[in-house]
């Protein structure tokens, strides 16, 4: 029997494993990248978040735009690499589950069907859309719920180059019904480094940076209007502020949250809180870790390039459902 081989090729990461695991045993981005450091482009190994290398102003290249194939001979280095250096199998042995983007041309479809059979030699292979896959997965888990007796369900699909909103119908994705809007968490980093180039710092260039900064400080907001009035207090009444400290390339060659604590506050709004008992419980909290965190103030460098995020930390991901705002005027839902 043949070894199954689970690729969900994505335009930002490529996520593998083996048929039968519950979660994928590699996640890496899908592209290459050169450090200033490097003369090369180099494949990464891990998520470019938890590299040890310094990615300022960092050269990407990827083989994927807009959800679709564009660079085949790019496309095949960085497999070769996953199949080979990570995931540690043999095609001519296995076959392949491979997720492709909603209306795929004819000639991306024939491109990948060479990469998979010509120039990696697998046994055989199955594409599938990421709507029916998140159905089929949702209903097995819950043979009882409402979408296995249902046999229906809307999945939206947030990707790095665009968002579908697909309805599902007895494990086949329904076409016509599709909605797409090009719009993604790609556009949301680049709108986040124009509002920071703006009113702080210059990360126009910063990529993997942003995308940093973005994964560990942005959320969606359940109550825009509500957020938005704790987000204008001033001083320490304001439970969104946060500052990043953006790496020197000599003592860090990452960036980090300067308080990780800080970015989790915004959770006690969720949790159904006040904005004024909010506050409140934002004060003890800080008064009983005075001590604690001195010494960790006094290690801080208040030199450091650095910047502060306030409400764009709700209203970046706000554009998925606001994408008029960005110069989207076509929506999901109608």
């Amino acid at each position: 029997m043949s070894n199954v081989v689970v690729l969900d090729n994505g335009g930002g990461l490529l996520k593998a494993g083996q048929g039968g695991e519950r979660n994928p045993a590699v996640v890496i981005p899908n592209c290459l990248y050169r450090p200033l450091t490097s003369k090369k482009f180099l494949h990464p190994t891990t998520t470019l978040s938890s590299t040890t290398e310094d990615l300022t102003s960092a050269a990407i290249r990827r083989p994927i735009d807009r959800g679709y194939l564009i660079n085949p001979d790019l496309q095949r280095d960085i497999w070769s690499h996953l199949f080979t250096s990570l995931l540690h199998v043999t095609p001519s042995s296995s076959s392949l589950l491979l997720t492709e983007a909603l209306f795929s041309l004819p000639s991306i479809q024939r491109s990948t069907d060479e990469l998979v059979f010509e120039d990696f030699g697998f046994n055989s292979l199955y594409v599938a859309d990421s709507p029916s896959l998140v159905h089929l997965y949702e209903a097995s888990r819950r043979p009882y719920g409402l979408v296995s007796e249902a046999q229906c369900s809307l999945v939206v699909d947030c990707g790095f180059s665009f968002t579908h909103a697909a309805p599902v119908f007895q494990n086949f994705t329904v076409n016509y019904g599709v909605k797409r809007i090009d719009l993604g968490g790609k556009a949301l980093t680049n709108y986040l480094k124009e509002l920071v180039s703006y009113r702080s710092v210059n990360v126009m260039d910063e990529t993997f940076i942003m995308d940093d900064v973005k994964e560990k400080l942005c959320f969606v907001s359940v109550d825009v209007e509500r957020d938005l009035q704790v987000a204008r207090k001033r001083g320490n009444d304001n439970l969104f502020r946060c500052t990043y400290v953006l790496p020197d390339g000599v003592t860090h060659t990452k960036g980090y949250v300067k308080d990780p604590e800080a970015a989790q506050r915004h959770r006690i709004l969720t949790d159904g809180a006040t904005p004024s008992r909010a506050v409140e419980t934002k004060k003890e909290t800080d008064h009983l870790e005075v001590m604690e965190k001195s010494e960790e103030r006094k290690r801080v460098d208040l030199t450091k390039n650095e910047f502060d995020l306030t409400n764009e930390r709700f209203l970046v991901p706000e554009m998925i459902f606001q994408p008029a705002d960005l110069g989207v005027y076509h929506m999901l839902f109608s």
